[in-house]
């Protein structure tokens, strides 16, 4: 876990691509696109049918690891608007587990923005976006917005080349007064932390940011 400071709010970012916020007690987590696979197996593309626990078991490792009271999801939670009644069995008490322990809140993003009867199947509470402690928390970044953001939305990764080959590491990425989260899920794939949609989201002075278990390496992004 680093120490990272935004807008005056001290955070930590986690090499799992999660974020905790100590003065709240609070995990933040993006795009879980639970249950894409079953998605995808709808329309004859077959994946591996267990993002969603592995994506459950990672969460709740880090729930525990931190002591977590709070827990938010940056939008894209469901990979589209049915996925909460898909989950299964097992995921579906995993699920219920820790949004019975702590206070969850689900941010909607544009893949679940009309999901069915999240709060009712999963537990925890939905919101469009909300301000707190200081810090806006959304799915999708709005440059127009000078306020200080979280968000998800984007996946971020830093490609580098080392050594002759092509290395592939999800980021945070950071601006002035926005902070941008990687996918957490599994299965979610990731837009290179250079593509001009990141940096126009961002803005100016923009950097990937790669935490490890003890320090924070940072990465400028070209304009």
């Amino acid at each position: 876990m680093v120490r990272f400071s935004f807008c005056g709010v001290e955070l930590a970012l986690l090499p799992a691509g999660a974020l905790f916020w100590p003065d709240r007690q609070a995990l933040l987590v993006a795009d879980l696109h639970f249950e894409k696979a079953s998605f995808y197996a709808g329309s004859g593309q077959m994946l591996p049918p267990y993002d969603s626990i592995a994506t459950l078991t990672e969460l709740t490792k880090l729930a525990e690891a931190t002591a977590a009271r709070e827990i938010w999801c940056l939008g894209d939670s469901f990979h589209d608007k049915a996925g909460c009644e898909r989950l299964p069995a097992q995921a579906q008490a995993m699920l219920r587990a820790l949004t019975g322990a702590t206070d969850w809140t689900w941010i909607s993003g544009n893949h679940d923005i009309a999901a069915r009867g999240i709060a009712d199947h999963c537990g925890g509470r939905v919101l469009d976006e909300i301000a707190i402690g200081g810090l806006l928390l959304r799915h999708e970044a709005d440059p127009r917005d000078r306020r200080p953001e979280l968000s998800g939305h984007y996946h971020p990764k830093l490609r580098l080349h080392l050594r002759g080959r092509q290395v592939a590491r999800r980021c945070f990425i950071a601006g002035g007064t926005k902070l941008i989260l990687p996918a957490f899920g599994t299965l979610t794939g990731g837009l290179d932390a250079h593509d001009p949609a990141i940096r126009k989201a961002v803005g100016p002075r923009a950097q990937a940011l790669v935490p490890l278990a003890d320090r924070l390496l940072r990465f400028p992004l070209a304009a």
